[in-house]
């Protein structure tokens, strides 16, 4: 497929809206070199050659590491497994009604399928809740960017009035504590304090755990050189992709959370009733700003955007190319991106996300209700 548009100097973010103009672009810090993931995804029979893009394109994009480390957090087993069973368990919240795994389903790509997800006592967020898959490789989380990490995203929900609604990091202390189990978990995973079941070290465990959340696909064998990995007509919708603009900000090793973009940098958004963040720095020249999001598994995180108001992904391609970008994109380019999308999706690491018995619950005992 021909496409003749030229590259605009702002793109494309589908899962959220978040591009604007990418002198605003604020740059990730370098990943620390790891083993790469393996990729046992089943790819599509061999192709004819000459299909792949110019090597100085592909350098903008990075396959997927295994595990996603930092050392300001460094893992340990035993630490994972602790919050294996925190992300779970849904004593965390107020009335024991949500866990993690309930706005970001681990068997289904890490999100709920709602455009706003309901919190512990039946209302309604005011944003789309985005996969935690490899969530843990982003340079700031939250649309707004309000958390650093992982680690410090995870106590938040915990205490939002709107989600999980404990009233206080002590009060989850102090659940914590009254569970048979717990205790002896926290030690393992935190050994040598005195006092392990604290509220940093409830996020530090659930983050841990969260940096194993990753999918690779074959897109990642493509990368590392195997060009039979993708379809023709993905090699085709990447190339639309590329040319229309869209990897100027869905780049590098997630495509995507590596910036903050404002949606509606050509034409305004639609729903201005979110000021994005603004909310968090007071600062009128962020608003409608938001962290580019991820394109990995994008085929499975529907709805779409901070607002949920894309129910099918050609629809929030053509939203992007209208309010990102001025285009009007053609059905057939529609069609080629969308096809190209569906090479980012990964494989679930079914055994690393399997459900653990919680502490102070006997084996197969379902989650509390």
């Amino acid at each position: 497929m021909q496409v003749t548009r030229s590259p605009l100097s702002c793109v494309f973010a589908l899962s959220m809206p978040v591009l604007s103009a990418c002198e605003n672009e604020a740059p990730a810090a370098p990943h620390p070199k790891q083993e790469p993931a393996p990729v046992t995804a089943e790819a599509p029979s061999p192709q004819e050659p000459n299909k792949a893009l110019n090597p100085r394109l592909l350098r903008r994009f990075a396959p997927l590491r295994a595990t996603i480390e930092s050392p300001e957090h460094p893992l340990t087993a035993e630490k994972v497994a602790l919050g294996r069973m925190l992300y779970f368990d849904k004593r965390l919240s107020k009335n024991q009604r949500l866990s993690c795994n309930t706005c970001h389903r681990l068997d289904a790509y890490g999100v709920d399928g709602e455009v706003t997800s309901l919190g512990d006592a039946g209302q309604r967020g005011g944003r789309n809740s985005p996969t935690v898959y490899n969530a843990a490789g982003y340079f700031t989380q939250f649309w707004d960017g309000r958390a650093a990490d992982v680690e410090e995203q995870a106590k938040g929900p915990i205490l939002d009035p709107i989600e999980m609604a404990m009233p206080s990091g002590e009060a989850v202390v102090a659940r914590l504590k009254a569970i048979t189990g717990y205790r002896e978990a926290f030690s393992k995973a935190f050994p040598g304090v005195a006092d392990p079941i604290t509220y940093d070290a409830v996020g530090d465990a659930i983050g841990a755990f969260e940096r194993g959340l990753v999918t690779p696909a074959r897109w990642d064998k493509y990368l590392r050189g195997d060009k039979n990995a993708l379809h023709d007509s993905e090699i085709d919708g990447l190339k639309v992709f590329t040319n229309v603009g869209c990897m100027v900000c869905h780049t590098g090793e997630f495509l995507g959370g590596t910036s903050y973009q404002r949606v509606g940098a050509v034409e305004p958004w639609p729903n201005q009733s979110d000021p994005g963040r603004a909310r968090v720095t007071n600062n009128e020249a962020d608003k409608m700003m938001f962290k580019v999001p991820t394109l990995r598994n994008i085929q499975k995180t529907a709805p779409y955007f901070h607002d949920g108001s894309a129910k099918t992904l050609d629809q929030a391609v053509r939203m992007m190319g209208k309010h990102q970008l001025g285009l009007e994109l053609s059905d057939a380019e529609v069609t080629a991106i969308v096809a190209w999308l569906g090479a980012l999706t990964g494989e679930l690491p079914k055994e690393y996300i399997a459900p653990p018995t919680l502490p102070g619950m006997a084996a197969g005992t379902p989650e509390p209700i």
